[in-house]
């Protein structure tokens, strides 16, 4: 990443955390081709199936995952969710009655909010391939002709269903089964849109393929699903973005992703998550790594009332490698749980954790993460490092991190976590060096970023160059 990019990033991440420079917080009127009663019922269920002409395999699938949901109760842990409402939710939302190949073509409110969000212009210069979800189900998919004749499939996961039914059944709901959690049995019941990757044996996509996810109703429940499937030796980054506008009523955004990483295969999968602050965003999100496999979360979470998502590594074959980047950001009102779990299930195998938080105006966010060695394994290594920075005297950050190591032969596990703020000493120091004192605030912070900047991808993570551009002007610390 260029320097002027870096510290540029580091201006716009702070200042974005002030609710009032939230410039996606805008909305279309609808014209929807169909909209859901609001509330969640079998019949409910039963007429999304229908809609979508799924297999009858399906809409059973839906409906025992619907019983599901209804038997788990609420989580007790983590951030607070006593103000969902399940009932007052719209659980499907058709925007369109077809996907458009050209923006030209699509429908122009929808067109005109992702001329906003930039992604169009994206994918004239960064990207593989594009899909742009509205509400329930993606208006726009398009990939590239020479990354197409490679046998790459990238599609929205409805269609995936029923193109490649054989290769969908196979993998879909194997890492993360519908009674995994509450929210993963929601998702199950009523999942719509999402991405449908599959890498062939030996094949690399060399720039990245995006996916952008946009709420434009009020009170709406989105609940994509993505499947990505990385044949052996082959490699993949899938960008994810999403927004939605600001409202006085909640709405929810509860995705499943599923990753599955063969043997020697190397997949990056980075989320840039700028929702406004009235969705809750629970996601569930699992990569599986066999023999020599490589998978690299990278999670931005700059948005939201509460965010709980903690993405995952089960690291199942041996020398298998994850690594969780993660960098939360928190202001009034709002409660980022985040983290990560690393099982090592093989041998010689590694992971990494690096997690970085910023806390200001009494917001809250909290590391939350499960390192796991089972019994058998032997030579694995793992580093954790949680750090957090309160901007002021009344934010808050926690940390529970939990490390169950069963007997495991020659383990090599570190962990560590700081919390700091930004200290006089340090401003006075910087500002004998002739920086003012927003300069000298910036470098500060930088420094506190930079494990997580520089794995941000500037030039494609188009929520973040189009919406976190406002300077700083003395309001951190």
């Amino acid at each position: 990443m260029r320097m002027e990019t870096f510290f540029g990033l580091v201006h716009d991440i702070i200042e974005s955390m002030d609710k009032g420079n939230y410039k996606l917080g805008f909305s279309i009127d609808e014209n929807y081709k169909y909209k859901a009663k609001r509330g969640l019922n079998r019949k409910i269920i039963q007429e999304i199936s229908e809609i979508k002409k799924e297999p009858l395999w399906m809409r059973e699938f839906r409906l025992n995952a619907y019983d599901m949901f209804l038997a788990r109760p609420m989580p007790t842990w983590g951030a607070d969710l006593s103000d969902i409402d399940f009932n007052s939710l719209y659980y499907f939302i058709r925007s369109t009655d077809r996907k458009y190949k050209s923006w030209d073509e699509v429908p122009s409110g929808i067109k005109d909010t992702f001329d906003k969000i930039g992604i169009p212009d994206a994918e004239k210069k960064f990207l593989a391939g594009v899909e742009a979800q509205f509400e329930s189900e993606v208006v726009y998919h398009n990939l590239k002709d020479e990354i197409e004749k490679k046998g790459i499939i990238f599609t929205d996961t409805d269609t995936a269903l029923r193109d490649y039914p054989d290769l969908f059944k196979e993998y879909f709901a194997t890492v993360i089964p519908p009674n995994d959690n509450k929210f993963a049995s929601l998702n199950s019941a009523v999942w719509s849109g999402g991405s449908f990757i599959y890498v062939p044996k030996g094949v690399s996509v060399d720039i990245p393929l995006q996916a952008y996810f946009r709420i434009n109703a009020k009170s709406m429940g989105q609940f994509e699903r993505t499947l990505i499937i990385a044949d052996e030796y082959s490699f993949v980054h899938y960008i994810e973005g999403c927004s939605a506008p600001l409202y006085d009523e909640n709405s929810l955004h509860s995705a499943v992703v599923e990753v599955i990483c063969k043997k020697g295969s190397n997949v990056k999968y980075t989320t840039i998550q700028n929702w406004s602050d009235n969705v809750y965003n629970l996601v569930t999100k699992r990569a599986i790594a066999m023999e020599d496999a490589k998978m690299y979360w990278v999670d931005g979470n700059f948005g939201s009332k509460v965010t709980m998502k903690y993405p995952s590594v089960y690291l199942l074959g041996k020398g298998a490698h994850g690594e969780v980047l993660s960098l939360a950001s928190a202001d009034s009102g709002q409660h980022i749980d985040s983290g990560s779990k690393m099982i090592h299930s093989a041998s010689n195998t590694s992971s990494k954790v690096i997690s970085k938080s910023i806390s200001r105006n009494g917001g809250r966010t909290s590391y939350r993460g499960l390192l796991q060695a089972t019994d058998g394994t032997s030579k694995i290594k793992s580093d954790v490092v949680c750090d957090a920075m309160l901007l002021d005297d009344f934010s808050r950050s926690d940390t529970y991190p939990t490390m169950d190591i069963e007997y495991s032969n020659k383990p090599n596990i570190t962990h560590e976590a700081t919390v700091s703020k930004i200290g006089d000493e340090q401003l006075f120091y910087l500002k004998s060096r002739g920086l003012d004192e927003d300069e000298a605030k910036s470098l500060i912070i930088s420094g506190f970023l930079s494990p997580i900047l520089e794995e941000l991808p500037m030039e494609y993570a188009v929520e973040l160059n189009q919406f976190l551009k406002l300077k700083m002007s003395g309001e951190i610390g």
